[in-house]
C-alpha cells in the first residue's frame, strides 16, 4: 500500500514556476515508478511526467517537454515536479500517480493506475 500526498500548487503569472512535492509513505514506495498528471475543467486526466525508482528512466508529455522537470529523493520519499515557463493551458488539479511498471514511458501509456494522491490545484494567469 501507497500513500501519496501533494503540496505546492497555487496561482502563479504567465510565464512564473512552480515547484510541487508529493510525499509518498508504504513499506516499498521507492520501488515503483512515479508521475504527474493533470485534469483541467471539462477534460480528461492528462499524462505530465513520470520517473524510475532510480531516476535512470524519465518521460515528459510533448506539451511539457523542456519547460518541466520530474525527480525524486528516496531518502526523503518524495518525488517533485519542476514547473517552469507556465502558460495558462497548464491550469489544471495535478495528481501524483505510483504504480510497479516496467519503465517511466509504461506510465504514460498505462490505462490503469494503481496509486493517486487527492490532487493539488494549479492556477496560471494569463
Amino acid at each position: 500500500q501507497v500513500q501519496l500526498v501533494e503540496s505546492g500548487g497555487g496561482l502563479v503569472q504567465a510565464g512564473g514556476s512552480l515547484r510541487l512535492s508529493c510525499s509518498a509513505s508504504g513499506r516499498t514506495w521507492n520501488r515503483y515508478v512515479m508521475g504527474w498528471f493533470r485534469q483541467a475543467p471539462g477534460k480528461e486526466r492528462e499524462f505530465v511526467a513520470a520517473i524510475s525508482w532510480s531516476g535512470g528512466s524519465i518521460y515528459y508529455a510533448d506539451s511539457v517537454k523542456g519547460r518541466f522537470t520530474i525527480s525524486r529523493d528516496n531518502a526523503k520519499n518524495t518525488v517533485y515536479l519542476q514547473m517552469n515557463s507556465l502558460k495558462p493551458e497548464d491550469t489544471a488539479v495535478y495528481y501524483c500517480a505510483a504504480d510497479l511498471m516496467a519503465s517511466a514511458q509504461a506510465m504514460g501509456t498505462s490505462p490503469r493506475i494503481a496509486y493517486w494522491g487527492q490532487g493539488t490545484q494549479v492556477t496560471v494567469s494569463s
